[in-house]
């Protein structure tokens, strides 16, 4: 990583991103591309966080082909998942991503630590880039009612970055959001998650598998070495679960997945076992004068399917193709905001919608406790039928109306 600059609060970027996430590299990095000058502030001084989602999908796979970038990203280690197998009882469905049109039909699970360096890298390549690492950002710069940029905090002290336009990629716990008077609408979801890793033997199978029992619901996926587990549970219910003792939950992890029963043991500690708060919400309105949410700031998915990064990296994507040129061209309006969210708003909510049928449908009804056989069918009916078979491949892996790349790259950018 390249020594800071130090911040200059005279200087005008051009955009200025709240948040290194997908969305936050992917957006600095068309920006940068387009020959603009764009900054990217992010709190923590690393990539470094557990049980973030590692799942780069078709869809995303394609936006990184346009780019000419796909072959290097994929040079990274990576597993690639072709079918999702879930077990319900007697049912037993296939998600085949192997069928999609599409040059890449698989999951391509990468630690999302090396996925937020690689976009990193390739931004730093355009020299309107710049990352500035431990900067937590605490509230935006509005004049006359207008986003100019934010205030951040850093080692040496408070700071301020001025911008056109201000885009909060800063999560599900937003920052920029709350302090720009967002409020997003909360749906409920039936579930949170407990995610722990254990070993996995290199004869195993690698694909993704998810099964259903009387009132558990589990899902084991490959990371090389290791499965990396998620366990779901009633909503709000970690501290039940946790008083019936560690014991309690390993002799239920081995019931539901019988392969790991040998090694459950592995589980020591509750420090092990990382909880995942699920939400699901989205925000009326994404934008306010000089200011734009994306990704997990306007719309936070539900883990189901593992689509929540690529939508943020779709966000991006249009938020790039219809911004760069006001940005450039420095006459960036209300209007170019809204024209985002317009494109943008019906995938969410239908992927939203398709997550919650599954919630309803599936999930709640099985970590509730109810019989087996209702769960099989519901499952099956949803998954199996001949109209819906491909639906949810198609869903999962391309998503709705997704973008192509039409921000381009600036004269003698990259260089």
């Amino acid at each position: 990583m390249t020594t800071p600059e130090a911040p200059d609060p005279s200087r005008r970027h051009d955009g200025v991103i709240v948040g290194c996430g997908p969305a936050g590299a992917m957006l600095g990095l068309l920006l940068a591309r387009a020959g603009l000058d764009v900054l990217v502030l992010e709190k923590h001084g690393d990539f470094l966080r557990d049980f973030r989602g590692d799942t780069i999908h078709p869809a995303t796979l394609e936006l990184l082909d346009q780019l000419g970038l796909a072959d290097r990203f994929l040079a990274l280690p990576h597993a690639k998942v072709g079918r999702f197998g879930l077990t319900a009882g007697s049912a037993s469905i296939s998600v085949d991503f192997s069928r999609l049109p599409t040059k890449f039909p698989y999951i391509a699970f990468v630690p999302q630590w090396d996925f937020l360096d690689f976009l990193t890298g390739e931004a730093r390549r355009y020299p309107g880039f710049r990352l500035r690492m431990n900067a937590e950002v605490t509230g935006l710069v509005v004049e006359a009612g207008v986003v100019r940029g934010v205030r951040y905090r850093t080692a040496g002290g408070e700071q301020v970055a001025l911008g056109r336009l201000t885009v909060g990629a800063d999560g599900r716990t937003s920052v920029t959001r709350q302090a720009a008077g967002l409020r997003p609408v909360e749906f409920g979801v039936p579930m949170d998650v407990f995610w722990f890793r254990l070993p996995r033997r290199p004869d195993e199978p690698g694909t993704v598998q998810a099964r259903t029992g009387p009132g558990r619901f589990g899902l084991m996926l490959n990371r090389g070495d290791l499965w990396q587990v998620g366990y779901l549970i009633p909503k709000d219910g970690a501290e039940t679960v946790r008083a019936e003792g560690l014991a309690a939950f390993r002799a239920s992890v081995a019931a539901l997945l019988p392969e790991l029963a040998d090694r459950v043991g592995e589980l020591q500690d509750w420090d092990q076992v990382k909880l995942l708060t699920v939400q699901s919400n989205r925000l009326r309105r994404w934008w306010v004068p000089g200011y734009l949410a994306i990704g997990d700031a306007a719309h936070a998915m539900s883990p189901m399917g593992g689509v929540g990064i690529n939508l943020a990296i779709q966000d991006a994507v249009e938020a790039a193709n219809v911004l760069w040129r006001p940005l450039r061209d420095g006459r960036i309006s209300t209007a170019d905001l809204a024209t985002v969210q317009r494109h943008r708003e019906v995938p969410t909510r239908l992927i939203q919608g398709f997550q919650s049928l599954l919630q309803a449908q599936v999930i709640a009804p099985t970590i509730g406790g109810a019989a087996d056989p209702g769960s099989s069918r519901r499952f099956h009916l949803l998954l199996a039928a001949p109209g819906l078979r491909n639906l949810p491949a198609r869903l999962i892996g391309l998503g709705v109306g997704r973008p192509r790349i039409a921000s381009p790259e600036g004269q003698g950018a990259g260089a």
